[in-house]
């Protein structure tokens, strides 16, 4: 019997940002196309602000120059630009409301210090009964200590929770702990998806 949901944040709570955006960044730093992600996310200093070692001011700070942004101002003009433009899955949203109540939810992320925050920000942090930020745990997926810390403070048995994130190889971790995984693509498939273990509102 399923009794909780866990969610990843990047890409499924938060709305996937179309290509033509990071396109628009890329014209607007003068950076060559197709690159920005590859500068933010394959950096080191990514990791070390998902372990927890770096805050996210100050992985902003590291990773300004190599946007070419030249001054602090700079970097904090683009960073909440780039914030600015970060929106609710509001699809998503309504499965999250249909299962509040009924299910424990939690978020499990991958992200710099800070999540509950933001999910606070956008009125949500109230819908989850524990949110698992791998920069304010020094954990992150796919280490299983992750997944298996995040169903301890639920109080629940791997196979009495879903996990639902848009990278395979979390998906699989979750599994090869007898977690149910979910590999999210879009609301409707995951509402789909879902239907198959427990019964939505």
């Amino acid at each position: 019997m399923i009794k909780a949901v866990i969610f990843d944040f990047g890409r499924v709570i938060s709305a996937q940002k179309p290509q033509s955006l990071f396109h628009q960044y890329e014209r607007d730093l003068d950076l060559a196309p197709d690159t920005i992600n590859r500068i933010m996310f394959d950096s080191p200093f990514w990791m070390e602000a998902m372990l927890g070692r770096r805050t996210a001011g100050e992985y902003w700070a590291a990773i300004g120059p190599e946007l070419r942004l030249k001054s602090p101002a700079e970097i904090d003009a683009f960073r909440r630009r780039y914030h600015a433009d970060e929106s609710i899955n509001k699809a998503v949203l309504d499965i999250i409301r249909q299962l509040h109540g009924r299910y424990k939810l939690a978020v499990l992320s991958n992200n710099p210090p800070g999540l509950e925050k933001w999910l606070a920000d956008w009125k949500i942090l109230e819908l989850f009964d524990d949110v698992f930020c791998s920069g304010d745990e020094g954990r992150v997926k796919p280490d299983p200590a992750a997944y298996q810390t995040t169903l301890d403070r639920l109080a629940v048995e791997p196979r009495e929770a879903v996990f639902i994130d848009d990278t395979p190889g979390h998906v699989e971790a979750a599994r090869r702990l007898n977690i149910h995984g979910i590999l999210f693509t879009n609301a409707r498939e995951l509402e789909e998806d879902l239907g198959r273990l427990i019964t939505l509102a």
